[in-house]
């Protein structure tokens, strides 16, 4: 199995939900409402796990993303286009909206174990509680922006032991990268 790692948008009290607004929540719209420079571009850091790597994401998120990267064309989201996008969905039967993209045939776990290809998750977070309740996140890239909401879905819903790897200022927010303490060591270029 490849390295798995968890990229989201996030709360200082851990709120993951609706970071855009597009999900109408009450709180929704927190993310953006610090400006594009806060969320634009590769801030998480994945660099060249864009090229080699695939991209797996729940049905909600997809199709949002499905919406707003195929019409773009700077260098971010070439590589947006371009990575293989796996979709998670028992509803959806076609992922024809979004260039190489496929929906995932089979079990998510099996799936998941059965790739030896790096596998980066955004938002989607039924996919990441999944995965998480079968220890298969091996690191966590979360842009903490300064906000706390009260309630909306969080990111963490049962107990983890994760490890500092790395800080650093994005802008208003700030990236925390966390490897989970056990398991086997991430292979990931960060």
């Amino acid at each position: 199995m490849g390295t798995l790692i968890v990229i989201e948008f996030v709360t200082l009290d851990g709120v993951v939900e609706d970071p855009d607004g597009s999900g109408g929540t009450p709180g929704g719209g927190w993310a953006f409402r610090h400006g594009p420079e806060a969320v634009a571009g590769d801030k998480f850091g994945l660099g060249a796990l864009l090229d080699t790597g695939v991209l797996l994401l729940g049905r909600v998120t997809w199709e949002l993303f499905a919406k707003l990267w195929p019409g773009r064309t700077d260098e971010f989201s070439a590589k947006m286009n371009a990575i293989p996008k796996l979709v998670v969905s028992r509803s959806l039967t076609s992922a024809d909206a979004w260039q190489n993209s496929s929906v995932l045939d089979g079990d998510l776990v099996s799936a998941v174990r059965g790739t030896d290809r790096d596998l980066i998750v955004t938002g989607s977070i039924s996919v990441v509680h999944a995965l998480a309740a079968e220890n298969l996140v091996d690191e966590y890239r979360l842009l903490v922006f300064p906000t706390a909401l009260g309630t909306g879905r969080r990111l963490f819903t049962a107990p983890a032991d994760l490890r500092l790897h790395a800080v650093r200022q994005q802008g208003v927010a700030a990236l925390l990268t966390y490897r989970a303490a056990t398991g086997k060591p991430p292979t990931s270029r960060s």
